[in-house]
């Protein structure tokens, strides 16, 4: 009888020991898997990127739509999502020289050269994105008869504002638009000032609508004006300028990721290198000519 209850017992250790080990073993492979899927999920992010960079540009990009035509793309190819601050290029370069964004979009040349020069920028430093060019814009009755007399004069179009004293409308943000008005008005050797000139502080699309509202004049690039659609009271009085005063030039720059920690670089660099490769400059390019028969930009990013 002891020796039936000693066997019986042992049995049952022995069941229970198999029990026991079994159940460690699932809950280790179960645990691998587990781990496994982890490791599988982060590699997946790492290839594909994943997380937010600052984007800070000119408001001509944003106002003109090709933000919203480009960015979905490279979200969707990179993994990164894009926050857009769009400001002045003058400002958007003081959140770069304050490390408060990762990548400016800007069309400012003389300025972007001394962010490069002061240490602002990445190793790469600044490269060409695209190109369009300013237009100025004035009523239909074209008070001071620029459409006229001088339709491809920039100089002489804003000596005849002046002399007439018509309204003009000023971004007076330190914009890349703002400067390229400013260096006209010292290329005809005015200083403009009175009631005439209206110092708005404004992006290109606040002010082409006070230009809609009190029928002055304002410089625009040609794409924020043709995607806004205000031609009903307003036209283009002097546009391409042989002289090259009107150019418009944009380029991309990588902050200098020792500003801070939180400066994203590597995202920065994916969308750099995005927006000056081949079939992005061919996306920049599509833009704007199904609506309005020609590209709002032309695509002139040098590729290695």
């Amino acid at each position: 009888m002891k020796k039936l209850l000693v066997s019986a017992l042992c049995v049952s250790a022995i069941l229970l020991c198999a029990c026991s080990a079994g159940g460690g073993a699932g809950t280790g492979a179960e645990d691998e898997t587990a781990a496994g899927e982890e490791n599988s999920a982060q590699n997946s992010e790492e290839a594909q990127g994943g997380g937010e960079i600052i984007l800070a540009t000119t408001t001509s990009t944003q106002d003109s739509g090709l933000l919203d035509y480009i960015l979905p793309v490279f979200e969707e190819e990179s993994g990164y999502s894009v926050s857009v601050v769009s400001v002045g290029s003058g400002e958007a370069m003081t959140m770069g020289e304050n490390g408060e964004a990762d990548v400016l979009l800007v069309h400012s040349p003389e300025a972007e050269a001394e962010f490069v020069a002061g240490g602002h920028a990445d190793e790469d430093g600044r490269m060409d994105v695209m190109y369009n060019d300013f237009v100025l814009i004035g009523p239909k009755d074209d008070p001071a008869g620029i459409s006229s007399a001088a339709p491809d004069d920039a100089e002489e179009a804003f000596r005849m504002i002046a002399d007439t004293q018509s309204t003009f409308i000023s971004r007076s943000d330190k914009s890349g638009t703002h400067q390229k008005e400013l260096a006209v008005w010292e290329a005809c050797g005015i200083q403009p000032e009175g009631d005439w000139y209206v110092e708005a502080g404004a992006g290109m699309g606040a002010v082409l609508e006070m230009t809609n509202e009190m029928l002055g004049y304002t410089l625009s690039d040609r794409a924020t004006w043709l995607n806004l659609g205000l031609d009903e009271d307003l036209m283009i009085v002097c546009e391409k300028d042989p002289s090259g005063i009107l150019y418009n030039q944009y380029g991309v720059i990588c902050v200098n990721p020792d500003k801070n920690e939180n400066i994203n670089h590597e995202g920065a660099k994916a969308f750099q290198k995005w927006i000056v490769s081949e079939e992005t400059q061919e996306l920049i390019g599509e833009y704007g000519v199904e609506e309005y028969g020609k590209p709002l930009f032309t695509p002139n990013a040098v590729q290695s």
